[in-house]
């Protein structure tokens, strides 16, 4: 008889303790994203879009920065990767550029936030571009096949995710002084 209240008294605590997200879901019930999920609720894991940054690396003798991608999606694109669990995004930019193209970058502004769900063939990331600038030769490095310095004229391809328009926004930027909308 005394083991019945403690083993209902445990079961209980563990029920009034968890979460609808931790139990996983009941037919009706949803899950919280961001928006709706209050305080003190934790999120289901793997269900928000992974943060990346890109950097767009102004060289001082002029042009930019492109890498030519070792692993798949395959194609050329503007240097980058995941931030890192517990990195801030402007770490994380500075950690990619040196990984991927051996260059010290200075990160001079933030050019926009990128999160179309279809922006990346693997899953939903968002992107934090910056525009930085660095002086050197780039060197291919990381998960970097070869690296490159490209003008607005003589841009490689295919390019990768959906920096073809990161691309013409940095560009249309640089030409008009009007950043791209949200």
């Amino acid at each position: 008889m005394i083991r019945a209240p403690r083993i209902a008294s445990f079961l209980f605590s563990h029920v009034v303790l968890r979460t609808p997200t931790e139990r996983g879901t009941r037919r009706g019930e949803s899950i919280p994203s961001a928006s709706t999920a209050r305080p003190g609720r934790r999120m289901r894991p793997g269900r928000q879009p992974h943060p990346t940054v890109d950097i767009i690396i102004e060289l001082a003798a002029g042009g930019i920065v492109l890498i030519r991608r070792r692993n798949p999606p395959h194609g050329w694109a503007i240097p980058g990767g995941f931030i890192d669990y517990g990195e801030s995004a402007p770490d994380a930019a500075r950690r990619e550029a040196a990984e991927e193209t051996g260059l010290r970058v200075t990160l001079r502004e933030l050019l926009n936030v990128y999160s179309d769900p279809d922006r990346d063939p693997r899953g939903h990331t968002l992107s934090v571009v910056y525009i930085a600038q660095a002086e050197g030769t780039p060197e291919a490095a990381d998960d970097a096949a070869a690296a490159g310095v490209f003008e607005e004229t003589n841009l490689p391809g295919p390019l990768a995710f959906d920096h073809a328009r990161i691309l013409s926004d940095y560009f249309t930027y640089r030409r008009t002084g009007c950043r791209p909308p949200p």
